[in-house]
């Protein structure tokens, strides 16, 4: 069988991935050197240590390169592809009568590998290291001062509004209080519990349960119990979604926020931006390969890697500051959010491929 890549398509691959690792490497490692600045004035609080500083850090490497991977695969690629270009390889390969999309059958193979350690990183190895790091950094700073909590998670469910502490140990939540409204959002009754556990199917079960009952004659009614099963439809998964930043979850655990608020009529813009968001972020990965190719076939052939380098900077810089002053209009101005998560990704697929139509 005839392999899908030939031997210079995997050379050429091979060059960008590896022009992409060192730029994320770089970037990572800056990345790493500015969290580690912004613990200085953390360390000595409470049990709070520079080792424990370290672990933060490491632990919130992954959301780093993540963050990064867009325009470390935009560099990355000038880079690798203009290594190439200056060695003469990409010249001798158009001169075999290659034209500029066969020399980019490469280029697309390393893109997606590059939407596969994306999706891996954002998905599944980011988004749960980054919650570890920032619970135990609350947890070592306020040991010896009384609590060991994360704060206090607001959410709505129907006609319930509900608050759970959120704890470190244990099934990781503390208090929880409930306040139920009538069907003209006037409290109906309002419960405290001094702890929350969830079954395996979901089920609440609530210890040292209070409950006070507003009546409709103007009398009120107390219960008390030792444990108390409650049933709704939020889970433990959802808490923690819910106590999270929407661009630092999984995008299915945005998606659920935003099904959540939805479904209780409450403004969901800031989640569904960020879950359109990281899709549109991770194609913007691949697109911002192919980028590279008109570049190193055009007025960046002949020039130096720092050319290189400061041009992608000042197109990934551009990248970002469209996708934040989009993102404000999502959120601030009502604007639809899937169509402007979406509009740097498009801009920048619909320039690639502009670009290399261009090219000769």
């Amino acid at each position: 069988m005839r392999p899908v890549l030939g031997v210079l398509d995997q050379y050429v691959m091979r060059a960008v991935l590896s022009g992409v690792a060192m730029v994320a490497a770089v970037l990572a490692s800056l990345g790493a050197l500015f969290l580690v600045i912004g613990q200085q004035n953390d360390i000595g609080v409470g049990n709070y240590t520079a080792t424990s500083a370290a672990v933060f850090v490491l632990l919130s490497l992954p959301q780093q390169i993540w963050d990064l991977l867009p325009i470390s695969a935009l560099i990355g690629g000038l880079l690798g592809l203009g290594n190439l270009a200056r060695g003469s390889e990409l010249t001798v390969m158009r001169a075999a009568g290659w034209s500029v999309w066969r020399v980019s059958r490469g280029v697309v193979a390393a893109g997606v590998i590059l939407l596969v350690i994306a999706v891996v990183l954002g998905e599944w190895l980011a988004p749960p290291m980054q919650q570890l790091a920032k619970q135990q950094k609350t947890l070592l700073k306020m040991a010896g001062q009384g609590g060991g909590t994360l704060g206090a998670t607001w959410v709505r469910d129907g006609q319930l509004l509900v608050s759970v502490e959120r704890r470190g140990g244990g099934d990781g939540y503390g208090g929880v209080a409930l306040f139920e409204l009538d069907e003209r959002n006037r409290l109906r009754s309002m419960a405290q519990a001094t702890s929350i556990k969830f079954d395996a199917e979901g089920r609440w079960l609530l210890g040292q349960y209070a409950e006070t009952t507003l009546l409709s004659d103007a009398r009120v009614t107390a219960r008390r119990s030792i444990t108390e099963p409650f049933l709704s439809s939020l889970s433990a998964d959802f808490f923690g979604d819910a106590a999270g930043s929407p661009d630092q979850m999984s995008t299915l655990s945005v998606w659920r926020v935003v099904m959540h608020l939805r479904s209780n009529g409450l403004d969901d813009r800031e989640p569904l931006f960020a879950f359109w968001s990281r899709i549109a972020r991770t194609i913007a990965i691949f697109f911002a390969l192919m980028l590279a190719l008109p570049f190193v076939f055009g007025s960046l052939r002949d020039s130096g890697s720092g050319a290189r380098v400061a041009m992608g900077f000042a197109l990934g810089i551009g990248f970002f500051s469209l996708q934040r002053t989009l993102e404000s209009g999502a959120i601030v101005f009502g604007g639809p959010p899937a169509l402007l998560a979406w509009a740097p990704t498009l801009l920048l697929a619909t320039a690639a491929l502009l670009l290399i139509m261009r090219t000769r």
